[in-house]
């Protein structure tokens, strides 16, 4: 059945997200402890205090490792990202290194079940593209959640990251601004 135009002033993606989650809801309801209707997110702003010299950022030309790693280049990149609808990828790198950090049992198989459900699960709100041999690695591992479960799906992913977002970051004007 369709659902109700909803009346809440949000961007038109972010709607239709949420009328995709309901519909998702709506079809299976034993998931109703798990849906949550997201708040619209601030966009990443990097702060100016933290912006790199054009030194520093010429860098990442060469280094997607050191990109990530920036603060103000991760913000960057994943603005770009988000202009150019792949996001999803920065996003499940950087929930991949918080997991690693992860220390407690418990907590550790709660953020290995969120990564799952958000970027490798089949229909995933952010699903990751990632080939069909890793994402049976990945579940496995998921069986007996450890640190280095998702580390061959985060390998492709940052892979992918390197050979095509990267150029293209290189090439915008997100990035031409920094080496000014």
């Amino acid at each position: 059945a369709p659902l109700p135009d909803l009346c809440l002033p949000l961007p038109c993606c972010r709607a239709k997200e949420i009328k995709t989650k309901l519909g998702t809801l709506l079809q299976k309801p034993d998931s109703t402890i798990d849906f949550i209707i997201p708040y619209p997110e601030k966009q990443e702003k990097p702060p100016k205090a933290q912006k790199p010299s054009p030194e520093e950022a010429l860098q990442w030309r060469d280094s997607l490792e050191k990109l990530l790693q920036n603060p103000y280049g991760l913000a960057s990149f994943r603005s770009f990202l988000r202009s150019e609808f792949s996001e999803e990828n920065a996003e499940f790198w950087v929930a991949c290194e918080d997991y690693k950090k992860t220390k407690s049992p418990v907590k550790m198989a709660e953020k290995a079940k969120k990564i799952y459900e958000e970027f490798i699960q089949t229909e995933a709100p952010k699903e990751v593209n990632i080939d069909h041999f890793t994402k049976a690695v990945t579940i496995k591992n998921l069986v007996e959640p450890s640190p280095s479960s998702f580390d061959m799906a985060q390998k492709r992913i940052f892979a992918l990251m390197e050979k095509d977002s990267l150029p293209r970051f290189v090439r915008s004007e997100f990035y031409h601004e920094l080496i000014k």
